[in-house]
């Protein structure tokens, strides 16, 4: 495997529940990532991509169940995260 160091195109992929990331939140990702890349693999800037995959609560589970209904539950016991 040959690897040009000028022609990859890094890809990086984040997926994000669709609530509480502003524009600017995403802004600062992408190029935060961005200049990671840059910094630590040597990857241009204009060749790297970067996309924020915004996946409803409902669509995002762990530990069985979704997270909307982690939230509900957290809401009505804070104390409780389990």
């Amino acid at each position: 495997m040959v690897i040009n160091e000028e022609t990859d195109m890094p890809y990086v992929n984040i997926k994000v529940t669709d609530e509480r990331v502003s524009a600017e939140q995403k802004r600062l990702l992408i190029q935060g990532v961005t200049e990671l890349l840059e910094r630590v693999l040597n990857k241009a800037p204009s060749t790297t991509y970067v996309v924020i995959d915004e996946v409803s609560t409902d669509n995002w589970g762990v530990g069985g169940e979704t997270t909307t209904q982690l939230r509900a539950r957290q809401k009505l016991n804070p104390q409780k995260l389990n």
